[in-house]
């Protein structure tokens, strides 16, 4: 048979082999898949040197792919949405709301996060969530383990509803147009995308909360409390400022939740609580206290507050847009030349570029203007500046840095601009106004230049492991069509099936794709596979679309190891999980997947078995 023409080819068993050996290399931790990707494009250069095939040039094709520039540009926008904080307001919003509604605001909460994965890139969604939830585990006094996981799935169930919502769906995508000229439209995805993402947000509501453990997270075992440091800090209220004209509602300002007034600093006075006839003005010094997390939520969420502070912290240069922004505490150390000096003399901000937040001394709290206060050994004082100041107070010998305490802040004088520019892509791309490649392109341009990512930030969401990922999957690829290794298998899975029915074909392509993408890369499978399953269509003269989509909704379904997909392993950590918790967890969804696929096209497709 034609089909069978290629059986006697030495060359698609080799590179039949080639693929085994790569699988089980991906699979082994003991090298890095960045190492795996660049031999196995080594070795399609130097096999199809000797043997007749494809050129070097077809074969790094590949890593010039259309799809593959969409993924990186994406990733690039999802940086500029994390690194302005974007969409911090809405989930503190519902923070906020935790305390009133809980089951409602937990519920809104997965909603939304649902909403946003189905298009941006899950990676940042789940950085941005897993402290949130976190700090909701930590109110209910539970183990944060019950939400990680879930946060994950509900991301990757979120990804199969449009093209963009998960990098494995552009592949596929591209890998449909190479090979039969038919496009998969935006929402080509949404319509079975959301059954299936119906049924897995069933079993995460109902049956996953009893297969998660319940660990505690790292700081209640060493601590037993989640209870913060408390930091003297101040807030200069400008024109513009949110607590211009506010008065206090029982005691507390309305936009300084969780932060006490200890006082108001009017010109020569200094007004001390309580302050209930008190309305804020310009020019007051608001000197609070409260814990670095809620400092940290105050500049990242707002920047009128980020502005505020600043100009508290006297004359000098603001931070310029798209610069890393950085937080971080530094004790006074014995001996040290700052003993004695109050912190305006010092200058923090003139000799390195940082400005003093707030201040810590465990023997009093402090009622004073922060630059009045005199530094005494073992102070601790919260630091916020660029990362070109935090490398100047690493080389302070005056002040220990906490090196484990420095941590990066999001921008949010450029969150609208984010917001702006992440909608405009989303938009020219779900109306086809642009092709997804150039809007994206343009939007990951348009996050550079408003300042919103800088050149180096934007070069950190440049993932070199699924740029080597993807590219030698493509090379792979390439090589199996070339040698008719794809042909071969799609005629064996034809050949197995096809005597079952259409549905049994593609029921088992679905199992077949959803085992492998738990070992192997998701965008890996979607590359190996697209081929084979269009060629599989091809050949029972089924609809391409459908086959395509079995495989896209298959690669996505990664739930039962923390290696499937990225988020799983995000949430590993913070959930301290074991890789047995997600075998345990994610092969009854995984199952239940494939079975609610299997029903979907039975239904749909008029064929019986």
């Amino acid at each position: 048979m034609d089909q069978l023409s290629a059986v006697g080819d030495w060359r698609m068993w080799a590179i039949m082999a080639g693929v085994c050996v790569a699988i089980v290399f991906y699979c082994w931790d003991k090298f890095s898949i960045e190492v795996v990707s660049a031999v196995v494009v080594a070795a399609c250069l130097l096999f199809f040197q000797v043997a007749d095939g494809p050129d070097a040039g077809t074969l790094l094709a590949g890593f010039a792919n259309p799809a593959l520039i969409t993924i990186l540009a994406l990733l690039i926008i999802g940086q500029g949405i994390f690194q302005t904080g974007a969409l911090e307001a809405p989930t503190r919003a519902m923070l906020a709301m935790y305390d009133v509604r809980p089951k409602i605001t937990i519920l809104a909460l997965f909603l939304f996060v649902f909403a946003v994965s189905a298009f941006i890139n899950n990676t940042p969604v789940v950085v941005m969530f897993i402290p949130i939830l976190g700090a909701i585990a930590a109110r209910e006094k539970n183990s944060p383990s019950i939400y990680m996981m879930p946060l994950s799935y509900v991301c990757i169930l979120a990804g199969m509803t449009t093209l963009i919502g998960s990098s494995t769906n552009l592949l596929v995508a591209e890998s449909l147009l190479d090979t039969s000229g038919l496009q998969l439209g935006f929402f080509t995805p949404t319509g079975p995308g959301l059954i299936l993402a119906g049924v897995g947000l069933l079993y995460i509501t109902f049956i996953l909360p009893h297969l998660t453990p319940k660990r505690a997270d790292m700081e209640s075992e060493i601590t037993g409390t989640s209870a913060g440091k408390q930091y003297i800090a101040q807030i200069e209220v400008g024109s513009g400022h949110p607590l211009l004209g506010q008065k206090p509602v029982a005691g507390m300002f309305p936009d300084l939740p969780d932060v006490t007034v200890r006082m108001i600093q009017r010109g020569e006075n200094a007004l001390l609580p309580p302050f209930d006839t008190v309305e804020l003005k310009h020019g007051d010094l608001v000197i609070v206290a409260a814990t670095r997390k809620k400092l940290t939520e105050l500049l990242s969420s707002r920047a009128d507050f980020l502005k505020g502070m600043l100009r508290a912290a006297g004359p000098g240069e603001a931070p310029a847009p798209g610069e890393r922004l950085a937080i971080t505490e530094a004790i006074v150390s014995p001996g040290s030349r700052l003993i004695g000096r109050t912190i305006r003399q010092i200058g923090f901000r003139h000799s390195v570029g940082a400005v003093v937040l707030g201040i810590q001394r465990r023997s009093r709290m402090f009622r004073a203007r922060m630059g009045e206060i005199r530094l005494e050994a073992g102070d601790v004082l919260l630091m916020f500046g660029t990362g070109d100041a935090m490398r100047k107070l690493r080389a302070d010998r005056d002040l220990l840095l906490i090196e484990w305490a420095t941590s990066d802040l999001p921008d949010p004088r450029r969150a609208m601009a984010a917001r702006v520019i992440f909608g405009g892509v989303v938009l020219t791309a779900a109306t086809g106004l642009l092709p997804i490649v150039v809007s994206s392109v343009l939007g990951a341009v348009a996050m550079i230049a408003t300042g919103s990512l800088n050149t180096r930030q934007a070069a950190r969401a440049f993932d070199m492991k699924v740029y080597l990922l993807i590219g030698s999957a493509f090379a792979l690829g390439t090589s199996l069509e070339a040698t008719g290794g794809a042909e071969v298998l799609a005629y064996g899975v034809v050949a197995l099936f096809q005597p079952f029915g259409t549905i049994a074909l593609l029921s088992a392509l679905f199992f077949l794709v959803a085992a492998l993408t738990n070992v192997l890369s998701n965008n890996a499978t979607a590359i190996l596979f697209t081929p084979i399953a269009l060629n599989a269509a091809e050949q029972t003269g089924g609809d391409p679309i459908l086959f395509a989509l079995t495989v896209l909704f298959a690669a996505n379904t990664c739930f039962a190891t923390p290696i499937g997909y990225q988020t799983n392993l995000l949430v590993m950590g913070p959930g301290k999980y074991k890789f047995t918790d997600f075998v345990k967890a994610g092969l009854p969804l995984s199952l239940l997947i494939w079975a609610a696929f299997t029903v979907f096209i039975w239904l749909n497709s008029g064929l019986r078995f």
